[in-house]
């Protein structure tokens, strides 16, 4: 008996160790991501946000396949499943589903981005649109010109994309209209404003930075309650 309980011991040990050592291979942060493709130039790089996020900027030598697309499953079973694949999004969440999906088709090796092209653009890492061209949006002294006032200054950093931001948007546009007064609510697109958010290192979204007499007072990043924003605009 204490014989096949340690052997249980064993195995559901090394089935963990083996779980946790896919993970952490599979999911790289953004300098490993890069290494990995750099030392697999053949592997196809797909990018499953919409078009229009690919059009802003995208990894070199990326292919767009729409994770919330129909024909996602399609599309991606045209790519070799015994050879390895890059996968990323925005911020990891939608590749992250994307990649269980494909593991769960018969993919060998997905390798995910951790942290999505958020993280990428953080550490400086290059990419590119159609054009070669990204367009550096607001500049920090833009930025900076905007906080020159009595009030409060609430920024969102948000994309489109973004659910925990769409969740937010409808509360943050309460506090402005009911708050006019004492806090202004700038809300800014990351995707239109790469540089800006290199700037100021924000690197998931959705970000809440709070000012006060152009100081900041306050930051959080991810999805945050109405309620717990207000405490802080008192």
């Amino acid at each position: 008996m204490k014989s096949v309980l340690y052997s249980l011991i064993v195995y559901s040990t090394l089935l963990v160790s083996c779980t946790s050592g896919q993970t952490s291979q599979t999911n790289l942060s953004a300098t490993e991501f890069a290494e990995k493709i750099k030392a697999m130039p053949q592997a196809p790089v797909v990018d499953v946000r919409t078009p229009e996020e690919f059009e802003k900027g995208h990894l070199v030598n990326s292919k767009n396949i729409d994770w919330n697309n129909s024909n996602f499953e399609e599309q991606i079973s045209k790519l070799d499943k015994s050879k390895p694949v890059f996968v990323y999004c925005l911020s990891g969440g939608r590749s992250s589903s994307a990649a269980s999906k494909m593991r769960q088709d018969g993919f060998k090796q997905v390798y995910e981005l951790n942290g999505g092209i958020m993280k990428w653009r953080a550490a400086n890492l290059p990419e590119t649109t159609e054009a070669s061209i990204i367009s550096p949006g607001m500049s920090k002294q833009q930025f900076e010109q905007l906080l020159v006032t009595d009030k409060l200054v609430l920024v969102d950093f948000y994309a489109d994309w973004c659910a925990p931001c769409k969740k937010m948007k409808p509360y943050l546009d309460e506090i402005s209209k009911d708050r006019t007064d004492k806090v202004t609510v700038i809300r800014i697109n990351a995707d239109d404003n790469q540089a800006l958010c290199k700037e100021l290192k924000i690197d998931a979204l959705p970000v809440l930075m709070l000012y006060k007499n152009k100081a900041l007072t306050w930051e959080n990043k991810g999805f945050i309650e109405k309620a717990d924003v207000v405490k802080h605009l008192n």
